[in-house]
């Protein structure tokens, strides 16, 4: 009897996000990034944490390709942020607020990057009615933006980047602006379609509380000049409730990151040495 052949070992997946040294200087000689060394595996769901103008925007549009890098690198699926379609991967943003235009129904607004891709409009409104439903939407299609809530806008934001069926999903501060009873909702739900699309999400936040209850990891920044300071892995387990904020683990948690935070707003760059 001939031998079984040994299978053949399994590739391990590409890093989803590879930032290899990327700085950041602008014109007038301001050094918003030091540079920064970060990989983040597909499917992670990765906070950026920190004080105002450590460089957590600055960074998530350097991997978008809204920025580019004065030195250093930026691969998503080990191809340069700007050959990404050759991965056969899909990129989307959502900005601090909505962005949406107020003169367009909630279906025209959610279609334009379908209409803009040349998608035709039957399968474009097909891939609509899907993101819509995803962020509990399906009956506000005709509504205009001004007749819904801030939340509700942030959900058509949230929809119209759903509806390229992205990998990768960045988001910057996307509820910083809502009250905070809306915003633990959107952040519950926001967690309930990455694990159902299986996303990888890089997240933007000042709020230690959301940074625990969404991520698997928190990556935390300091300013002058901007820079990667610690990492947290958060081993706390999938679905998160209310419950698990109100959970000595939850508190554990928090502490850590104020610690890390406190010492990455200290004015010594010695803080971390």
């Amino acid at each position: 009897m001939a031998p079984a052949e040994t299978p053949p070992l399994a590739q391990p997946s590409a890093p989803a996000v590879e930032v290899l040294s990327a700085e950041k200087t602008y014109p007038n000689g301001t050094q918003a990034l030091l540079p920064v060394d970060l990989c983040i595996e597909e499917g992670e769901f990765v906070t950026l944490l920190g004080p105002s103008g450590c460089g957590k925007s600055t960074l998530l549009k350097m991997v978008a390709g809204l920025l580019e890098p004065t030195d250093g690198r930026l691969h998503l699926w080990r191809k340069p942020v700007a050959q990404l379609g050759e991965s056969g991967k899909k990129m989307a943003f959502v900005f601090q607020s909505p962005t949406l235009m107020p003169w367009a129904s909630v279906q025209t607004n959610v279609r334009l990057p379908l209409d803009l891709a040349g998608v035709a409009r039957g399968e474009a409104d097909a891939r609509v009615s899907e993101a819509l439903a995803l962020v509990g939407l399906a009956k506000f299609a005709s509504a205009l933006p001004r007749a819904l809530s801030g939340g509700m806008q942030m959900r058509v934001s949230i929809a119209r980047g759903l509806v390229t069926r992205p990998d990768l999903l960045l988001m910057d501060e996307p509820f910083g602006a809502l009250d905070e009873i809306t915003r633990h909702k959107l952040d519950a739900d926001l967690l309930d379609l990455w694990r159902k699309k299986k996303l990888t999400v890089i997240f933007v936040t000042h709020s230690i509380h959301e940074a625990v209850f969404l991520s698997s990891r928190v990556v935390m920044m300091a300013a002058r000049p901007g820079r990667v300071v610690e990492a947290f892995h958060i081993d706390a387990p999938y679905p998160r409730t209310a419950d698990f904020m109100v959970s000595p683990e939850f508190s554990r948690y928090a502490k850590l990151l104020q610690d890390s935070l406190l010492r990455a707003s200290a004015d010594s760059t010695e803080a971390f040495a």
